[in-house]
């Protein structure tokens, strides 16, 4: 059984959206809980040999929130597997205090931060961006001033000086203009655009990100979500081709996979029920396409996965895995792909 020729060797991490509910049936029970068993986790991903440890933002939810203290202590425990967002919604953000605890964070690891942002997707309050004292400037809309803020970052991230100094300083400055600080070489291309339209991941090559695309998708075609989301991918490359960048980018999609190898797979996952694509709306006027997920055991998992167009295009996988059953099964979950899927299909 293989289906590894022609297949891409892929870097496998985990997404985790750090939910936390104060039940006794989750094994995540408070935000404490949750930060400190994202950061177990990432070292079990390590010990495993998986290659990212990636977290998803949410605000005015019990999930993972601000980032960047579980950014540095994830880079500061762990010694080699990349590390990052999926996504940061940039209309809650301050750009220039971004761009110094991004710089912090990747400084601190070594230069291993792999950072993704978006315009932000559905919330749990009404523009929460507002409460966090951000307006979206006169005829521009929320996902324009989230797209702003990107911008201003990303120019932030260059290291080029623009803030005029102090002649009588507290302490000597070096010449010219002023940079932010800490600045760390090379993170700038280390930043990702989560995309859910083919417009936006135009928009992101066309600024030089690499691009991360997940379970989710504005329906543009009708057609199934793995060949939209590859549709995307080939307009990105082609735009990134078009603009004419020196570096290769890189392209991540996320998918629900489950081995099962089992009673516990079994258990939880034997009758998964969401083994087709569904329809929904995610506003009142965009029409989005759900990816479907993937359990079953692994020679079946390997012949279904050779088939999605999307996961072959791209070179990083994240798996996006249910933090709330705890740290030891998940780490199991990941093992099982990196053990009994991965090899099949020639992404090890």
């Amino acid at each position: 059984m293989t289906h590894s020729q022609g297949a891409l060797v892929k870097k496998i991490g985990f997404l985790s959206f750090g939910h936390w509910t104060p039940s006794s049936q989750s094994q995540t029970r408070s935000a404490g809980d949750a930060l400190l068993q994202s950061i177990d986790l990432a070292v079990a991903a390590e010990e495993l040999g998986a290659d990212g440890a990636y977290f998803r933002v949410h605000h005015f939810a019990r999930q993972l929130a601000s980032p960047f203290p579980l950014l540095a202590a994830v880079g500061a425990k762990t010694k080699r597997i990349e590390f990052g967002t999926a996504v940061i919604d940039m209309r809650y953000e301050n750009p220039l205090y971004m761009a110094e605890d991004a710089g912090a964070a990747d400084l601190i690891s070594g230069s291993r931060l792999q950072l993704g942002l978006s315009r932000g997707s559905p919330e749990q309050v009404i523009d929460g961006w507002r409460y966090f004292g951000y307006q979206p400037q006169d005829g521009a809309s929320d996902a324009d001033m989230g797209r702003s803020h990107t911008e201003v970052f990303l120019e932030a991230l260059k290291g080029n000086g623009f803030a005029q100094p102090n002649p009588r300083p507290m302490f000597p400055n070096p010449p010219g203009l002023l940079r932010l600080e800490p600045h760390s070489e090379g993170l700038r291309d280390r930043i990702w655009w989560g995309s859910s339209s083919n417009a936006t991941a135009v928009w992101a090559a066309k600024l030089g990100m690499n691009l991360q695309s997940s379970t989710l998708k504005d329906d543009e075609t009708g057609e199934p979500f793995h060949v939209q989301q590859a549709a995307q991918i080939r307009a990105y490359r082609q735009a990134w081709k078009e603009a004419g960048h020196a570096r290769t980018p890189r392209v991540s999609v996320s998918r629900s996979i489950f081995a099962i190898v089992d009673d516990r797979d079994r258990a939880y996952f034997g009758r998964s029920g969401k083994e087709q694509d569904t329809i929904g709306f995610i506003d009142e006027n965009t029409r989005a396409i759900f990816g479907r997920s993937y359990a079953a055991e692994p020679d079946v998992l390997v012949r279904q996965l050779a088939g999605d167009e999307a996961v072959a295009e791209a070179d990083t996988l994240l798996l996006t895995v249910p933090n709330q059953l705890g740290v030891d099964y998940n780490a199991h979950v990941i093992e099982a792909i990196l053990k009994n899927v991965a090899p099949a299909l020639g992404w090890r």
